[in-house]
């Protein structure tokens, strides 16, 4: 029997938006000078949510000065089990407006409900928890006995998780003793913004955290800025290497998490039933908008025949459609630039040779969409396997030995994430102790904890993000 699923809306009347945002700066919201603004839309049908400030060269020297000031009068003056009890409430105050947060990050966002709720917004919570109880601790990090704030802490978060990137940074830089100064993506302003205001519901001390919005150049300026101590940048490699550069020679101090292509090894003695799931997991989850993502399935020859059949059946029953529908699998694309290089990839992939598979599926009239997509007949020289999609893509090649397999998994300038399937323990750990990416994942996939570090080699960046890791790059 095949069932029919209802419409199961999620309720947007528990987001209260502003028509217009301000910049937060020094405890209030305050007006950018320039009075320049920007929109930010909904990508599930292109209508505008909200307008916000985007921030210019004098603002971010506001910022900078409010988070100076708040770090020598106070934060960095206060002892670690007070600054624990600010965060402590950050995490009650976020875990009581989740279901606004989680809504409001769908409709800024375009990722299904179901994620932005189950996933994204626990975790949110987890990190400011986890960073809470490390606070009074340091000492006992195994960074030396008395570790000692950086300053000033200059971040710049991206589009795909917005409040969950908010989180992983702002988290262990408060718990140091560090102030932030931080600029969302500007097609995702809307959470860190009503993260503000929970800072003001915390009664956190102003100036501690600050929030800039804008576009390249408000990064640039706030990246740039001689008064950071910290530069913390999480998006694309591109832009990775620019901030490289910008503070190369200068004293600060950096962390970049970057770009991915990660490998998901399927062996031939693998659960092929659960060894599939993980994959659309790996690749399907958040629309392929993340950087570990599984986005190259690595199947061993001999169950490649078995596998593939499976692996459409399943994917031809993920659900695409209205984001905040709770029976939605697949939501939109964050935005129309990002569509349009996900379309000129994979028909790149079409032209070169590779077979291009997707279900039946009908996309929405507005928004931007695009159908969960396989790629067979891939080669290590196709476009599709060597450069980040970021997007419902995956691209599947084959091996037949373990040394293959891991040969072919290292083939990438990158080196975030994998995945490896097997029953066996010792092939397991044989094959995870060859590859060279920082996060590898057995017999599951995208599975985050914040007592975990997360990072890269290589074109994924440096440094780490999360558990005890997380707390030495804010720490001199």
């Amino acid at each position: 029997m095949i069932f029919d699923y209802a419409p199961a809306p999620e309720s947007r009347s528990v987001v209260r938006l502003r028509e217009n945002y301000d910049l937060f700066i020094d405890g209030e919201f305050t007006p950018g000078k320039d009075g320049d603004q920007m929109s930010t839309v909904n990508p599930a049908d292109e209508t505008e949510l909200a307008r916000f400030t985007v921030a210019g060269a004098s603002d971010v020297d506001r910022a900078v000065a409010a988070a100076r000031r708040a770090y020598d009068t106070v934060w960095s003056r206060m002892a670690g089990a007070e600054r624990g009890k600010y965060l402590f409430r950050i995490a009650r105050v976020i875990q009581e407006r989740s279901r606004e947060l989680a809504v409001l990050e769908s409709l800024d966002n375009g990722k299904p409900i179901k994620e932005t709720r189950d996933v994204d917004l626990p975790l949110v919570a987890a990190h400011f928890f986890y960073y809470a109880g490390w606070a009074d601790k340091l000492a006992h990090a195994g960074l030396g006995p008395d570790p000692r704030p950086l300053g000033v802490a200059a971040q710049v978060i991206p589009w795909n998780f917005p409040l969950l990137m908010l989180a992983w940074k702002v988290a262990p830089a408060l718990a140091t003793g560090n102030t932030v100064v931080l600029k969302p993506a500007e097609t995702t302003p809307l959470t860190a913004l009503v993260f503000a205001q929970i800072c003001q519901e915390a009664d956190l001390p102003p100036g501690v955290v600050n929030i800039v919005t804008g576009a390249g150049e408000t990064g640039r300026a706030l990246v740039e800025h001689p008064g950071a101590d910290k530069v913390a940048f999480t998006g694309s490699t591109e832009v990775g290497r620019q901030i490289a550069r910008s503070v190369a020679g200068s004293d600060k101090r950096l962390t970049l998490e970057l770009g991915g292509k990660g490998a998901n090894i399927v062996y031939d003695d693998a659960a092929v039933d659960q060894a599939v799931e993980g994959v659309v997991s790996g690749i399907f989850f958040n629309q392929g908008h993340v950087c570990c993502a599984g986005s190259r399935l690595l199947v061993q020859e001999s169950i490649a025949d078995e596998l593939l059949p499976r692996l459409k059946d399943r994917i031809a029953k993920l659900r695409l459609g209205d984001p905040l529908d709770k029976n939605t699998d697949i939501g939109a694309i964050n935005s129309a630039a990002q569509l349009r290089r996900i379309r000129e990839l994979t028909d790149s992939g079409a032209e070169e040779g590779v077979e291009r598979w997707s279900p039946s599926c009908d996309l929405p009239p507005s928004g931007y969409w695009f159908a969960p997509t396989v790629l067979t007949g891939v080669s290590q020289a196709h476009r599709v396997a060597r450069e980040e999609i970021f997007g419902p893509v995956l691209s599947v090649l084959t091996f037949r030995t373990p040394e293959e397999a891991v040969t072919k998994a290292n083939n990438t300038p990158y080196g975030l994430s994998a995945g490896v399937w097997t029953e066996k323990g010792s092939r397991m750990l044989w094959t995870a102790e060859r590859l060279r990416a920082g996060v590898i994942w057995s017999n599951t996939f995208n599975k985050f904890d914040p007592t975990s570090p997360f990072g890269g080699y290589k074109e994924s960046g440096y440094g780490r993000e999360g558990g005890r890791h997380g707390l030495e790059a804010y720490l001199g």
